[in-house]
């Protein structure tokens, strides 16, 4: 990564109120040195399901949620990765594009479950429209063994993300927001689509760029995943490219403003409500 994207994030990250780094997502080939990660499982596919050769108890009593390992990351500050070896749950799998199409019991499970034998998480009306949502999404096969998170500073010089999260409470948030649209000029360009917590931070971006569109997402959204952000947290993924914009022209927009510096109280006055100051 260019090192002098390096010197101006701390600068960057004062502005905008925001005390943790952000990290970067890529995929590659090459294992981190250390980090988090699920314990290696069976990976199980569709194909395993139809000849009945999945331990479903097994599954569900060994998820390891992807939000939380990164959870665990931002807390020491180091990396956090994935693999169709690694994924933590089938959800994890799908939307982390190891694992393709989802199995039928998930798809249950996600939505209504099956009566007398599974209780549902009820984030679809019905596995039919799960099912079409799933199709829809069509998450991109992940392009190398490994899916990784890592903070920024991190990065090699030889290295470079595809994605760049934030995690921010609504007043920075705000921040990142506008800033995305005065880089862009796009009064769309940050969007909040459905999924769970970690398609927010990979599949949705992902998706929109293989299409050619510049997108923020919005994310975080997942209950099942809420107790691994902060309270009032969310995520905020941009593209490289995009973050690589706002890093490099922050101090030509709102920011360097009276109006800024007042939501720059407001953020000093919510970290002292939350006991971070």
């Amino acid at each position: 990564m260019n090192r002098e994207i390096l010197k101006s994030l701390p600068q960057f990250l004062e502005i905008l109120g925001l005390d943790e780094e952000p990290m970067g997502i890529f995929y590659t080939d090459e294992k981190p040195a250390e980090g988090f990660s699920p314990k290696p499982k069976d990976l199980p596919t569709c194909e395993k399901e139809m000849k009945n050769e999945i331990d479903w108890q097994a599954v569900f009593t060994q998820f390891s949620c992807v939000i939380g390992n990164i959870w665990r990351a931002r807390k020491k500050k180091t990396a956090a990765y994935f693999s169709a070896e690694q994924f933590g749950c089938p959800g994890g799998a799908f939307w982390l594009g190891f694992l393709k199409p989802q199995t039928e019991t998930i798809i249950h499970y996600v939505s209504t479950g099956i009566p007398n034998r599974m209780e549902g998480e009820f984030y679809c009306d019905s596995p039919d429209n799960l099912r079409r949502i799933f199709e829809y999404v069509d998450p991109k096969p992940a392009s190398h063994r490994f899916c990784i998170f890592k903070p920024l500073s991190s990065f090699s010089e030889e290295e470079n993300p595809e994605l760049v999260t934030f995690f921010s409470r609504p007043e920075a948030l705000s921040g990142l927001h506008q800033l995305a649209a005065f880089v862009t000029n796009d009064p769309e360009v940050v969007v909040s689509p459905w999924s769970a917590a970690c398609g927010s931070l990979v599949v949705w971006p992902l998706r929109y760029l293989s299409k050619g569109a510049n997108k923020a997402v919005v994310g975080g959204w997942d209950p099942s995943a809420r107790k691994f952000f902060k309270t009032d947290e969310l995520s905020f993924t941009v593209p490289f490219g995009m973050f690589t914009e706002m890093i490099n022209r922050f101090d030509e927009s709102f920011l360097k403003t009276k109006t800024w510096a007042n939501v720059q109280k407001k953020i000093i006055r919510s970290k002292k409500a939350w006991g971070e100051t």
